[in-house]
């Protein structure tokens, strides 16, 4: 299944709401925040504060680690949220979230 055509997280990232981004694609992909934690590189505190509302993300750098991290297609982020064509994704990325 393809996540990324779920209305509700297509919305999501097309408001910028990162953390229902990534509680969506919890929910619907049956992964843990730990998973998450290491597809995103992210800690899952962070991530646990992101899906609460607790914190917000705003750094770039950031909001890039966790797009490619999750994969998210060039078409819903546009090139400005996407890292640079030399960047070499994580090889467990693609693996993980093939299975969802």
């Amino acid at each position: 299944m393809d996540l990324w055509q779920l209305p509700d997280v297509r919305q999501a990232l097309v408001n910028r709401e990162f953390g229902r981004v990534c509680q969506l694609i919890r929910q619907h992909g049956g992964i843990r925040q730990d998973d998450m934690a290491t597809i995103t590189g992210l800690s899952q505190a962070f991530l646990s504060m992101l899906e609460s509302g607790a914190r917000k993300l705003t750094n770039i750098d950031k909001i890039i680690q966790l797009l490619e991290g999750l994969q998210a297609p060039l078409e819903l982020t546009g090139p400005m949220l996407r890292p640079s064509i030399h960047h070499q994704p994580r090889g467990s990325t693609s693996a993980t979230l093939s299975r969802l």
